[in-house]
């Protein structure tokens, strides 16, 4: 086969395989190649192993050949981000305090990508623990992104991101907490959906803040994203948080919305994230890139209003007392004695000294300031001041969002405020860093479903829009995004990543 197998998107790759025009090992072969030449400018991968991904593939080639009934996804390359657990696969979670460990077991999310014959080809690089937007606190070195090597590729899904846009994957698994899906696909020009909180088992993922953490996809079409989030999604009964309730139809969804019509859909946008009055730290180009896309909305039949959900204004600091005060709970199971890192053992310490040892190598800078913030948030005097009336904020957010639907289908925003910025410039600026995420914390802090869909670019980089949904009504997210990516593409006279291969 002529074309580059590692341009094709999903959809392109599942012909191509059901043809018999190319094979797994073909296809898997052409990703390896391209990680080998092109991911140590990207840092996009932790760990590779090429020798199981190629006898992975060459069984669905002979069972394919043989007639099998095969899954889903049989033959396609998939990455995990390291916070998924994979059995017998190296999964640090960007972190030295688990560096070398290979669980026993397998994710949910892992697990059915696996039954539905989708072919690992590594795991990506993250920061640590999920804490971090543009995966500069990785452990084990930063990711650039395909678009310019000196900018981020946003975080905490930073490798998941590089690698799909780098042509590196065809797709990924990414989580998010507070907009590591949807904040990467955004500045990388990817499609970036995060799932209503519940609808995917997050049993097997290293946990951050367990009442925020959600896994979904990462790819560079909306089709591609909605069938992704069939095989992954639905319910668990290891996850005590899974909802047990049938699933939108994802993918018929995108497809309708990829008509173009947008008729008897009512969109508002949110006057609290970029609208006006509301614009201290949005950059022009973005907040240019995103209107022109309200305006295609508008375009294709939507009826377009704006809504005022004010408690939004709250949400950076609910968030930041919320995750953090999680994540001193979770993280406090890394303690050197039964897996991972262990410092310190040398019979003259006793176990207390070994674990404050072991925790003070094994920890970064950020995980430990979110811990000690977390602590303190949650300590005596202190709890009802900090965490209770952070939940008490994440009531009005919810409150917010249900008037809000009452009048509208879907709400839109900008995804991230800034495009992609040059790595190192907020390393040592953690409110700022924090800022980036302005955007995608309130359907976080809600458990909403929440897309980011490219938009347009700002001075050469990508620029993502949000579309944000009602619990379980992930399907109006698909469709509302599909139809703006099928405009979009119209109107460039090709898809959005064309522009990147373009360069390549």
């Amino acid at each position: 086969m002529s074309t580059d197998l590692t341009r094709l998107d999903v959809t392109g790759l599942r012909a191509a395989l059901a043809d018999g025009s190319t094979s797994a090992v073909e296809v898997t072969q052409a990703h390896l190649d391209a990680i080998a030449a092109r991911d140590g400018a990207l840092n996009s991968y932790l760990h590779v192993d090429g020798e199981t991904a190629l006898a992975t593939a060459a069984d669905v080639d002979r069972r394919r050949a043989a007639g099998e009934e095969l899954g889903a996804l049989a033959g396609v390359p998939v990455a995990l981000k390291d916070v998924v657990v994979t059995d017998g696969v190296p999964t640090t979670s960007g972190s030295k305090i688990l560096e070398g460990w290979r669980p026993p077991y397998d994710a949910t999310v892992a697990e059915r990508l696996k039954a539905a014959g989708t072919v690992l080809l590594g795991k990506t690089n993250m920061d640590e623990f999920a804490m971090g937007s543009s995966t500069e606190n990785s452990a084990y070195g930063p990711t650039r992104n395909p678009w310019d090597h000196d900018r981020i590729p946003g975080g905490s899904s930073g490798g998941s991101s590089a690698a799909v846009a780098g042509f590196l994957a065809p797709w990924s698994i990414g989580t998010d907490t507070g907009g590591s899906i949807r904040q990467p696909a955004a500045v990388t020009g990817l499609v970036g959906h995060k799932p209503t909180y519940g609808s995917v088992s997050r049993y097997g993922l290293i946990a951050f803040s367990s009442s925020l953490d959600q896994a979904g996809p990462m790819t560079r079409t909306v089709a591609d994203a909605a069938l992704m989030h069939e095989v992954i999604g639905g319910y668990d009964h290891r996850d005590s948080t899974s909802i047990d309730a049938p699933a939108a139809p994802y993918v018929e969804a995108a497809r309708q919305g990829a008509t173009g019509d947008l008729s008897g859909v009512t969109v508002g946008v949110v006057r609290e994230l970029g609208g006006d009055g509301h614009t201290d730290g949005y950059e022009p180009g973005v907040l240019a890139a995103f209107r022109a896309g309200v305006e295609q909305l508008r375009a294709l039949g939507a009826e377009v209003r704006e809504v005022s959900c004010p408690s939004f204004d709250l949400a950076l600091a609910a968030y930041y007392l919320i995750a953090p005060s999680e994540a001193s709970s979770n993280l406090s199971r890394f303690d050197g004695v039964r897996y991972g890192l262990r410092v310190g053992d040398d019979g003259s310490r006793d176990l207390d000294e070994v674990m404050a040892a072991t925790r003070a190598q094994g920890f970064g800078p950020e995980v430990k300031r979110r811990i000690i913030l977390g602590t303190y948030a949650l300590s005596a005097g202190y709890y009802d001041a900090y965490y209770g009336q952070a939940q008490k904020v994440r009531t009005l957010i919810g409150g917010d969002f249900a008037s809000a639907f009452a009048d509208v289908d879907v709400l839109v925003s900008p995804t991230s405020p800034i495009v992609a910025f040059p790595i190192g410039q907020r390393v040592d600026d953690p409110l700022a860093m924090y800022a980036a995420d302005l955007c995608t914390l309130p359907a976080s802090l809600a458990g909403l479903p929440a897309i980011s869909v490219p938009c347009g670019l700002s001075e050469g980089l990508p620029v993502g829009l949000q579309v944000m949904a009602p619990a379980m009504a992930d399907d109006r997210c698909y469709r509302v995004a599909a139809a703006l990516e099928a405009a979009q593409d119209a109107a460039r006279g090709g898809r959005f990543l064309d522009q990147l291969a373009a360069r390549s």
